[in-house]
């Protein structure tokens, strides 16, 4: 039996740049739109062009791309006709495959905040519609607060959906922007749509407030709909959209959606998801969701011994679908709730090899959970961990040994008279039997020592030429002036790999330095420095 198309409509560049914090630039847009058509997303929605000068940009570039570039815009305005109306009349002429008009489609929006008639509202639709059908344009339709206008009048939401369609529209899309809706509403509603407009010509776009947005889009399939509109990691204002890295892999690996449909996203592209989910949070400088589904850090995390002997065994006894699927990979997870499994497949998966019943083994465990006793926290920590097995198992060469360090913090008035606090930072470390000094300024203690740390270590220096800290996490562990503070530290290197390092003492500055150290230390490891 042949499979029914299901098409992606992304909207990252247009409604997830509504995300409280993320501003595009027209590098990042083109970035992106690019990243999205390499997975095989079918349609990319730009933006509206005329709004803003990067999206106006963004529609005069040549770009280059196998998906329908799409452009959003309203219809034309009330009192308006379609000649008349500047807004409408750049939408059209954008360079764009595809036009997105949005229109009300809840009666009591049409008269509160457009203050016009549900006949001039549906006037506003068909001219419009028609207008870019003229000029040979795809065009699509968001039905805005669909749902919660079908509740309210389905006579009049219904008539919306249809006058774009009778007009030629090619997708009539069901938007639930309020994020209220709940899947079996969804499912009810859009059945009952698809009983006048057929679902191959019937989208969803739903919102997350109440954490249902995929839950609501894949209700909406099943019901009939045949495109799909969400954004990589849920951007979109208030609590975002439909996250497509979700919903992509759902459909891909999930017998219900997977014997009965197909997607413009290979087995191939599929692999690429978890970059491409993590190449954007790089780009929004910010740590990616580890307890994202799919694609995070932990979700195919173990933590527990006896989840970790049966994995070992069989990987389905604990993984509802294979993580290379997605880009992603096991993680067993080294903590004090650890056995020797965990350890073993560890040690395995960094290509240590050691037998089950090396006395090393045990003697590693006992470390871990020692440690982690007194604040350490390996699970969240693999390079951290990495370094301590093979201290271990007595294979980390002695690169170079930092003698002294120093910190200082100072508050002055700079040239301009202006009151500034300024750390300083000078580190001693021998290499080879050669002493280097290293001194550098930075907008805080640790930043200023991570500088100095890295300023000049000699014959190893190109080694850690490209390494940098993406995130830095601070924890108390205990209460008072004399607590014990956990510090993590995630790095990246030159080709985008991350890592995590742990330090811990009642200093903050010397729980910083052991992860930093760590750091610096396993990146040189990676890459196979000299002793």
């Amino acid at each position: 039996m042949a499979r029914e198309r299901l098409y992606l409509f992304d909207t990252t560049l247009r409604d997830g740049a509504q995300t409280n914090g993320v501003d595009f630039t027209l590098h990042d847009k083109l970035a992106i739109a690019k990243m999205l058509d390499d997975l095989g997303i079918d349609y990319v929605e730009g933006g509206y062009p005329g709004a803003n000068l990067t999206d106006t940009e963004l529609f005069a570039q040549e770009r280059k791309l196998a998906a329908t570039f799409t452009a959003f815009g309203m219809t034309r305005r009330p009192g308006r006709s379609t000649s008349n109306d500047p807004g409408l009349a750049a939408l059209i002429e954008a360079k764009a495959d595809a036009i997105c008009f949005v229109a009300k489609s809840w009666d009591y929006h049409v008269r509160v905040a457009l203050e016009t008639s549900l006949e001039e509202n549906l006037a506003s639709i068909r001219d419009s519609v028609r207008a870019a059908v003229g000029k040979g344009r795809e065009v699509l339709l968001d039905c805005e607060h669909f749902f919660d206008g079908y509740k309210a009048n389905p006579q009049f939401a219904l008539a919306c959906a249809t006058a774009a369609y009778e007009e030629g529209a090619r997708w009539i899309v069901l938007c639930d922007t309020n994020g209220g809706a709940l899947p079996h509403e969804i499912e009810a509603i859009v059945g009952a749509v698809v009983k006048v407009i057929p679902g191959t010509h019937v989208g969803i776009h739903a919102h997350n407030d109440t954490e249902q947005a995929v839950a609501n889009s894949l209700a909406a399939v099943r019901a009939g709909a045949r495109q799909i509109q969400g954004t990589l990691n849920g951007l979109g204002e208030r609590c975002g959209n439909a996250n497509l890295v979700s919903i992509i892999p759902t459909l891909k690996l999930k017998p219900e959606f997977a014997d009965r449909f197909d997607i413009g996203v290979s087995d191939a592209q599929l692999k690429t998801l978890a970059h491409a989910s993590h190449t954007l949070d790089e780009m929004l400088n910010r740590a990616p969701n580890r307890h994202a589904p799919y694609v995070g850090e932990s979700a195919f995390a173990t933590k527990a011994g006896i989840h970790a002997s049966a994995i070992m065994k069989e990987p389905a006894t604990y993984e509802h679908v294979p993580p290379d699927a997605v880009g992603n990979r096991r993680k067993l997870l080294v903590s004090d709730q650890a056995g020797k499994s965990n350890v073993i497949a560890e040690l395995d998966r960094i290509g240590i090899k050691v037998d089950k019943d090396d006395a090393r083994v045990a003697r590693l465990l006992d470390v871990v959970k020692e440690r982690e006793a007194i604040g350490y926290a390996y699970e969240a920590a693999d390079a951290s961990f990495e370094l301590l097995a093979r201290r271990v198992l007595g294979k980390v060469p002695n690169y170079f040994n930092v003698e002294k360090f120093d910190v200082s913090v100072e508050q002055r008035d700079n040239a301009v008279g202006r009151r500034v606090t300024v750390s300083l930072a000078v580190v001693k470390v021998k290499v080879d039997g050669e002493t280097l000094i290293s001194a550098a300024e930075g907008n805080g203690p640790v930043n200023a020592l991570d500088l100095a740390l890295r300023k000049d270590l000699g014959k190893y220096q190109s080694y850690i030429s490209g390494l940098t800290l993406t995130d830095y996490r601070v924890r108390i562990l205990d209460g008072g002036t004399e607590a014990v503070t956990r510090v993590l530290i995630e790095s990246q290197d030159e080709a985008g790999e991350r890592w995590t390092t742990v330090g811990v003492s009642p200093n903050i500055i010397d729980a910083s330095f052991q992860a930093l150290m760590d750091s610096i230390v396993y990146k040189l490891v990676k890459s196979g420095a000299p002793a």
